[in-house]
């Protein structure tokens, strides 16, 4: 029969997640009964002419989000080495809460449970309720909120997305003398896509951009 593996946490001190922040991860004393991980669109809703209905033109792809209970017990009988409720409380929030003045913040996170879960991110929250005492009010038992956000640095998000991306917003300076589609194809390395930019400007021209000095680029994703 395997053994059972507990879902752990380790501190990172760089976005790039490569340097450990010193001592061992947090490892849970119970795994979660359930987790959640949220994904999500948004959009700019904008109101076409003549008519009633709206359109979502993609806005963003915001951060993943990962959430879940865990159960801190210090009874003795989930692990009788762990019973010091404090010194847990401390070491999970030392590694995923506690500013790091080396850093200038909190750590960065990795969330790992067996070969499927693995998540790079951030601490968006803790809730601890204590649920069970002892006869002098120390707590012997806690029920732990986690809630975490996926966390890619700039760097490497880069190399993720191409910077000439048309499914990239861009605030493009217009340079005197340039069409729309020559703006268009300098950035995007496509002079087919001057019309969404004109409808996304509300511009009537495309060709003479007199008095125009900055234009924004608008998140276009093509058809095949």
């Amino acid at each position: 029969m395997a053994s059972l593996e507990l879902m752990k946490i380790t501190g990172y001190t760089d976005e790039e997640f490569q340097n450990k922040f010193p001592g061992n991860p947090y490892v849970l004393m119970i795994n979660p009964d359930n987790i959640k991980l949220q994904k999500a669109i948004e959009y700019n809703e904008q109101q076409a002419p003549a008519t009633s209905s709206t359109s979502q033109k993609f806005k963003s792809t915001p951060s993943d989000k990962l959430s879940f209970d865990t159960v801190i017990d210090c009874t003795g009988i989930v692990d009788s080495k762990r019973t010091d409720m404090s010194k847990e409380i401390k070491a999970l929030e030392t590694i995923i809460y506690t500013y790091n003045g080396k850093i200038h913040r909190p750590n960065f996170v990795k969330v790992q449970w067996g070969e499927n879960i693995t998540f790079n991110g951030v601490l968006n929250s803790i809730d601890i309720s204590y649920t069970l005492f002892r006869p002098d009010g120390s707590p012997l038992r806690a029920k732990i909120a986690l809630a975490f956000s996926q966390y890619i640095s700039p760097s490497t998000e880069t190399k993720i997305i191409a910077p000439k991306s048309p499914d990239l917003t861009h605030i493009v300076t217009v340079v005197e003398g340039m069409s729309l589609p020559q703006l268009c194809l300098q950035t995007w390395d496509d002079d087919s896509l001057y019309i969404e930019v004109a409808k996304f400007n509300n511009l009537n021209k495309f060709r003479n951009l007199d008095g125009i000095n900055k234009l924004l680029f608008p998140p276009v994703i093509q058809s095949n």
